[in-house]
C-alpha cells in the first residue's frame, strides 16, 4: 500500500495541500495515519478519495454535501459522471486505476482518448506526463512495486499492440536498430520510438533493454541499418558518457545515431558528428524523414 506525504498527495491529485488540510479538518473527508516517529502520511484510499471528491466538486456539488457520501457512493457518482460523458481529468482516472490495480478502468480511459486524439497524441500528451507525475514516487518507494509493474506493463502492452497493427515496411525500406545500453531498463520510451519509426515506413530491428555492446555491434555489422536509435535515462559520470558516445560514433560511423533521454544533453555530442539528439516525438520523426 502506498504511503504519501501531503505534498505527494498534492502532486498526484492536483489539489493544493492547504485545501486538503481544510477538507480534512472541517469536513473529516480523510484522516491521515502516523508513522512510529509520529510523521503523518496518507494511504491509497485517501488519495483515491481526494481525487473523487475533487472530480465531484468540480461538477458543481458542494463539499459540505460531498462529505456526507460514503466511499462507495463517491465511486458510484464518479462512474455515473464518466458514463454520462462528463469530463473527468484523464490523469486523475489513471492515478485511481493505478491505486486500485484496475485494468478495465485503465483500458477504458486510454481507449476513449485514443479515439478522441489518436495514439501518438495519447502517448505524448497523457501517458508521458502521467509517468512523469508519478516517477518521483516510484524512485522514493512511496508507490509499491506492484503498482509500478502494473502501470508499466499495461502501457508496454498498449505500445506493442499498436506496433503490431502497423503495416510491414517494404523490402527496400531503410532499417533502424533500436536498443538500450547495458543497465538501461526504461523501455517504454524506446517502444514508442519503435512505433514512430515503423509509422514512418522504417523497418525496425528491436533489441530492447540492456543490450551488450558486442551484440549491438554484431547486429549492425550484419544488417547494415541506416539508423541506430537509443535512449539514456540513468545518470552516468560525464567522462564515462563521453567515452561511450565517442565509441558509438566511431564504431558506427556509417550510421546516423539518434539518441534521447534525460542523461543526454546536446552539449555532450560535440565530438560525435553522426549522433543526433532528439527530445520529442516530432524531433525523432523529423530526423528520420530528413
Amino acid at each position: 500500500m502506498g504511503q504519501y506525504s501531503i505534498k505527494e498527495l498534492e502532486k498526484l491529485s492536483g489539489i493544493k495541500a492547504h485545501t486538503i488540510r481544510i477538507w480534512e479538518k472541517r469536513y473529516g473527508l480523510i484522516s491521515p495515519s502516523r508513522t512510529a516517529t509520529n510523521i503523518r502520511f496518507y494511504s491509497d484510499k485517501d488519495l483515491k478519495k481526494i481525487i473523487n471528491v475533487a472530480a465531484i466538486n468540480g461538477a458543481g456539488i458542494k463539499i459540505s454535501r460531498i462529505a456526507q457520501y460514503s466511499d462507495s457512493e463517491l465511486n458510484g457518482i464518479v462512474s455515473q459522471q464518466i458514463d454520462k460523458g462528463i469530463e473527468i481529468a484523464p490523469m486523475d482516472q489513471l492515478v485511481v486505476a493505478m491505486v486500485d490495480l484496475d485494468e478495465p478502468v485503465f483500458e477504458k480511459v486510454l481507449s476513449r482518448l485514443t479515439l478522441k486524439i489518436g495514439f501518438e497524441e495519447l502517448i505524448v500528451k497523457v501517458v508521458y506526463p502521467f509517468l512523469e507525475k508519478i516517477g518521483i514516487l516510484w524512485q522514493t518507494g512511496n508507490i509499491t512495486p506492484a503498482q509500478e509493474h502494473f502501470i508499466s506493463n499495461l502501457i508496454r502492452q498498449k505500445l506493442i499492440v499498436a506496433i503490431d497493427k502497423l503495416p510491414f515496411p517494404g523490402r527496400k525500406a531503410h532499417k533502424a536498430v533500436l536498443y538500450l545500453p547495458e543497465n538501461e531498463y526504461h523501455e517504454i520510451g524506446l517502444l514508442f520510438d519503435n512505433y514512430l519509426a515503423r509509422s514512418q515506413g522504417i523497418k525496425t530491428i528491436y533489441l530492447g533493454q540492456s543490450v551488450p555492446y558486442p551484440d549491438l555491434k554484431n547486429v549492425v555489422e550484419t544488417h547494415h541499418p541506416k539508423f541506430i536509435i537509443t535512449s539514456m535515462i540513468t545518470p552516468v559520470h560525464s567522462h564515462q558518457l563521453h567515452v561511450y558516445l565517442e565509441k558509438l560514433s566511431r564504431d558506427f560511423s556509417e550510421q546516423t545515431i539518434l539518441i534521447s533521454g534525460r542523461a543526454i544533453q546536446p552539449s555532450d555530442l560535440k565530438n560525435t558528428p553522426n549522433i543526433r539528439h532528439f527530445g520529442s516525438a516530432r524531433g525523432l520523426k523529423d530526423l528520420l524523414s530528413s
